[in-house]
């Protein structure tokens, strides 16, 4: 079922709810910078979720691209805005018939971040969480070679200007106040509260949150852990034997750490 519903400033959000009759947990899902709701990766989790018997509640935050369904303008998305939408989708599903808690949070990339940053915040609301190609934090953003090679001229025009990977032919353009709002978080200042079951996913050929960035936030986590390295998986995963293999480890840790 689709619903759209009010963030906290009147702008549309739009969420796709999946229930199970016999409903054995809740999962929240949500996408990365520019992302959207029907991207495959999410998609392949989801899946994973339904068939334990959870229903399932993915959603386009504002500032994104997707289909138009949520308001705003990806130039303007940063961390604080995503993270709020985040807020309100989960304030909003507290008045539904089908919540439950505690919960499981998926987030990926900038997504990652808000759900693992709303773990923090609310510990005993989430029962595992699953935070892939995460982003750790806006310090180790900024050292990452992608970054360094564009910094100087995305804050010297205010502007970053790449083609979306994920829907060709479309043009992004990000404003600079994004990168000086991620370097605002950190998951590592409090990552001690984390301390539901975790899972982290990043692909070896991932240069926007590497492999060494998911180390020192894995080498941190106080509780029971898993990291999983995807042998030439991208930032953003997109290749059939990827998202089988994706699957196939929440399916597993599903099973293990959830249920």
């Amino acid at each position: 079922m689709k619903k759209i519903i009010k963030n906290r400033d009147n702008q549309n959000i739009s969420i796709i709810i999946e229930e199970t009759a016999d409903q054995k947990g809740l999962a929240f899902i949500m996408h990365g910078l520019g992302g959207f709701k029907e991207q495959p990766h999410l998609q392949a989790i989801a899946q994973a979720f339904k068939d334990a018997g959870f229903t399932t509640i993915i959603f386009d935050t504002t500032n994104t691209l997707g289909k138009g369904e949520s308001g705003g303008n990806y130039e303007d998305a940063t961390v604080t805005n995503y993270y709020a939408d985040l807020e309100d989708v989960i304030n909003w599903a507290e008045k539904q018939s089908w919540y439950q808690e505690p919960f499981c949070l998926m987030g990926h990339s900038l997504g990652g971040i808000c759900t693992a940053l709303y773990a923090e915040n609310h510990p005993n609301k989430v029962k595992g969480l699953a935070p892939i190609s995460t982003v750790i934090s806006g310090k180790l953003s900024a050292t990452t070679e992608k970054h360094v090679n564009i910094a100087e001229e995305w804050e010297k025009t205010g502007w970053r200007i790449t083609e979306s990977i994920s829907q060709p032919g479309i043009t992004k353009k990000l404003k600079w106040s994004h990168m000086t709002d991620r370097l605002k978080y950190d998951l590592l200042l409090q990552v001690q509260k984390l301390t539901m079951p975790m899972l982290l996913i990043v692909g070896d050929q991932d240069n926007s949150t590497p492999i060494k960035h998911h180390e020192i936030l894995y080498d941190k986590l106080p509780a029971k852990k898993e990291m999983h390295i995807i042998k030439n998986g991208p930032h953003t995963f997109k290749d059939l034997e990827h998202l089988k293999e994706i699957k196939n480890i929440f399916d597993n840790w599903i099973a293990k750490e959830i249920l």
